[in-house]
């Protein structure tokens, strides 16, 4: 059986005439005179100019109202007031989630959603409307296995758009960014247990099964592991004695019609629970470690967009290192000097610094790849909930980008802020500087590389940035700067603080960004 890859049935409506089987409206919207405006039936906003008359907070808080209309119950859901000075889209997916909650709780079963129309400060306003509303409705894949009378929150969403070609944009981009990251979530949001890595990759086997565009394979023996991926081997070294613990190491990929002019290679740092090893997480911060896996996520969910869109002219490669880093007598320690998949010699500094080694091995594999198959204008990347100092330099919400000199070049960084902060799904920039560098090199004669200093990153200067520099040197992408008769493009995602940390469900990011950004006039 198939995984799920939606919370409900959406289907596209012309008016609340053909949404027979609703119960109830969402309207969202900025301002009311704005959708009064856009072509709507009269009698949908007679009850809230009539209600504004003894409410003077109705346009900024919303309220649940009657309606002549067949539905019978409005959720009036304005935006209130924006300021352009600081407030960004992301207030029409958290308005769209708001009226979700309040229709929930009005009984409502079968909502038709009336989305905003788009303008010029806020052009993908309804998309992000509508991306609100089902992120809202998702249901935790543990709960839909295992509560099924809670598999699903409504029967089903009608969206109105007077649009016609708008309305088919949204539902064909919108419908696949939200598989995207409903597969993300069910992943990254799964517990240590129903998402071990043996899990993980059954469930992306069972996703694409049959797949006309994504091909999958997975590597499950445990000494080729330790053997072609080294670093990925020490992190697994503990668990993989434990049968249904075992690592995995997953390949996707996807390659559009057309003529191929440019190529993703993309690495995920998939840990399903990071105890921290040896370096064991003390004093209550092992809590919320099960999300350590939604860099592998957000890939294997971006993949599923990919499914859906299949854009073309773009090959997209991604490799998964699942894993969990357990602690135990066969654990890896500080102190100890592997070599790497690329021959450099790496000293452990401390065994919680785990996600650079689950994904450099595979950055190297990939370097690898990009020479000698000579691969169409290549990108590589790793995503990754990386460093507790991410979420300090920037706050919850926000993913981070570090390009290297190649990627920097090309403006990649700038470009994909600017098309995340269209679609709501923010990066801001962090450099990779050569005292970041400086840091990881091998500071003995034995090693080459020093993996991590003794501290978490978050007690460490520039602890997001460092990483970046160690997957650089230590993968061999160090060599095909920008003085190289090969030089890669190749950018660092740390997505730690906008990943989505417990009781709250994962997010999904940076799919939406990465569709937008990627995939945008490709189908």
């Amino acid at each position: 059986m198939k995984p799920d890859t939606l919370p409900c049935p959406v289907f596209g409506a012309s008016d609340f005439d053909n949404a027979p089987s609703s119960d109830g409206i969402l309207l969202i919207c900025q301002q009311l005179e704005t959708a009064k405006s856009s072509g709507l039936p009269s009698a949908l906003f007679a009850p809230i100019e009539d209600q504004a008359g003894v409410d003077e907070a109705l346009h900024s808080e919303g309220a649940v109202l009657k309606t002549q209309l067949p539905q019978k119950r409005l959720v009036y859901a304005p935006t209130g007031p924006l300021n352009p000075d600081f407030d960004d889209v992301r207030s029409f997916a958290e308005t769209g989630a708001k009226a979700v909650k309040r229709a929930l709780k009005a009984g409502i079963k079968f909502p038709v959603l009336v989305l905003p129309p788009s303008s010029p400060d806020y052009p993908e306003c309804d998309l992000i409307s509508l991306l609100g509303v089902l992120e809202a409705l998702y249901v935790p894949l543990q709960l839909r296995e295992e509560v099924k009378s809670r598999a699903s929150k409504v029967q089903g969403l009608y969206v109105v758009h007077q649009d016609k070609n708008r309305l088919d944009y949204l539902l064909k981009v919108g419908i696949a960014m939200e598989q995207g990251r409903f597969v993300a979530r069910d992943l990254g949001g799964g517990d240590p247990e129903r998402m071990a890595p043996p899990k993980f990759a059954q469930h992306l086997v069972d996703l694409f099964e049959g797949s006309k565009n994504i091909k999958i394979s997975v590597e499950t023996d445990q000494k080729e592991l330790e053997k072609k991926y080294p670093l990925f081997g020490a992190v697994n070294r503990a668990a993989s004695v434990i049968e249904r613990h075992q690592g995995r190491i997953v390949h996707l990929t996807y390659k559009g019609a057309g003529p191929i002019d440019k190529t993703l290679c993309l690495v995920g740092k998939g840990v399903t629970y990071d105890t921290g090893g040896a370096d064991i997480k003390a004093g209550g911060v092992m809590a919320g470690m099960s999300r350590d896996k939604c860099g592998a996520s957000a890939i294997a969910g971006f993949m599923q967009t990919l499914s859906v869109l299949a854009p073309k002219g773009i090959e997209v490669r991604a490799k998964l290192g699942v894993v969990r880093n357990s602690v135990g007598e066969n654990c890896y320690v500080a102190d100890e000097v592997i070599t790497a998949r690329s021959g450099v010699r790496v000293r452990i500094g401390n065994t919680d610094a785990e996600g650079r080694m689950a994904m450099c091995d595979l950055l190297t594999q990939f370097t690898e790849e990009c020479v000698k198959e000579k691969l169409v204008n290549p990108h590589l990347m790793t995503v990754a909930t990386l460093t507790g100092h991410a979420c300090l330099s920037v706050g919850l919400g926000y993913s981070i980008c570090m390009d290297n000199a190649v990627a920097r070049k090309e403006g990649h960084a700038r470009s994909l802020q600017s098309a995340s902060e269209i679609i709501g799904d923010p990066f801001e920039i962090s450099t990779i500087r050569r005292e970041d560098y400086a840091f990881h090199r091998g500071k003995g004669e034995v090693e080459d590389v020093l993996q991590c200093n003794n501290k978490p990153s978050s007690q460490t200067a520039r602890g997001h940035q460092g990483p970046a520099a160690f997957l650089l040197i230590t993968s061999g992408l160090e060599k095909h700067g920008l003085g190289s008769n090969t030089p890669l493009k190749y950018s660092h995602l740390d997505i730690a603080a906008s990943c989505g940390d417990l009781p709250h469900e994962p997010t999904g990011a940076p799919i939406s960004a990465f569709t937008y950004y990627h995939l945008k006039n490709r189908f």
